[in-house]
């Protein structure tokens, strides 16, 4: 995942499959909007970080059964690093 909090905007960036365009969004949360591309969600916009980043983020996860940890993950390292992109690889839990 690529993520970038962009400060003048106050938004988080967060980028689930490169490459794809979209061609629709969803207003999942006040406050986070799912860019979709054939129904399947390509980048989410989050407005207000300061806000809070965990319950519109649970509320993506939850709609498209997205990792809500690796979303939170993605969120909290663009907060850490404003404006530039970072990349956050999360590997699938290993089984026990």
């Amino acid at each position: 995942m690529r993520a970038d909090y962009d400060s003048a905007a106050n938004a988080i960036s967060i980028s689930i499959r490169e490459g794809s365009h979209a061609d629709t969004s969803d207003e999942v949360h006040a406050r986070a909007i799912v860019a979709l591309a054939d129904g399947k969600p390509v980048e989410v916009q989050l407005l207000y970080p300061e806000l809070g980043i965990g319950e519109p983020l649970a509320a993506v996860a939850n709609r498209y059964d997205l990792d809500r940890e690796a979303l939170q993950a993605a969120a909290q390292s663009a907060l850490a690093a404003p404006d530039r992109v970072v990349v956050v690889e999360v590997a699938a839990r290993a089984s026990a």
